[in-house]
């Protein structure tokens, strides 16, 4: 074997190598997303659910059944995010109707401070057909492990603190299955056009 042959040995190791374990990443994320041959599997977000409302009264999955539903995390003392994302949100209800059955759940990631009593006043700024979401922690976590929410505290001064958290608004069918993520980029005409397709 020459020199100029040991050289090229490793590069070529390494290229097989590189090619079996792309291939191997793509064959268990089509099994695990349900693609591949045959019909595509829904994805596994969303699910069963047992909270509190902005009521005080005990809201499940069921009660959000028999119309599509928008589902959002966050959280009440959140600046810039969670407060834009309600208002697209309302602003689309708006668009679509007000006799228009369609519902929302703004599910909070800060149970500690988001009881009933603040989301209620919290969510009397957007449009009513948003429901709240809140409980002990345990049944937020999981909540938000059915719908894969990522959500940590960031420690501020002294007791203070924010939430990094996921900000995906999810579209749920009228039997509660996962449809799509919605861009809220998009105007809230045109996601009102969007909805209307699931009314």
């Amino acid at each position: 074997m020459t020199s100029a042959q040991r050289r090229l040995i490793v590069p070529i190791i390494c290229l097989i190598l590189g090619v079996a374990l792309l291939g191997t990443t793509a064959y268990v994320t089509l099994r695990q997303t349900g693609g591949g041959v045959g019909a595509p599997q829904p994805a596994a977000i969303g699910g069963p659910f047992a909270l509190i409302g902005k009521d005080g009264k005990a809201i499940t999955d069921r009660d959000m059944l028999g119309k599509p539903f928008l589902v959002f995390f966050g959280y009440t003392h959140c600046p810039d995010v969670c407060p834009t994302t309600l208002f697209d949100i309302t602003e689309t209800f708006k668009a679509l109707g007000a006799d228009k059955k369609i519902g929302g759940l703004f599910v909070t990631v800060d149970p500690e401070r988001d009881t009933p009593e603040v989301l209620k006043d919290y969510l009397s700024n957007f449009d009513p057909r948003i429901e709240a979401g809140t409980g002990p922690r345990e049944s937020v976590d999981r909540v938000m492990k059915t719908y894969r929410v990522f959500a940590r505290r960031v420690p501020g001064e002294g007791s203070e603190y924010t939430m990094d958290h996921s900000a995906i608004v999810y579209l749920m069918d009228k039997q509660g299955r996962f449809v799509t993520a919605l861009n809220t980029q998009k105007t809230p005409q045109e996601l009102a056009k969007e909805l209307a397709r699931y009314l």
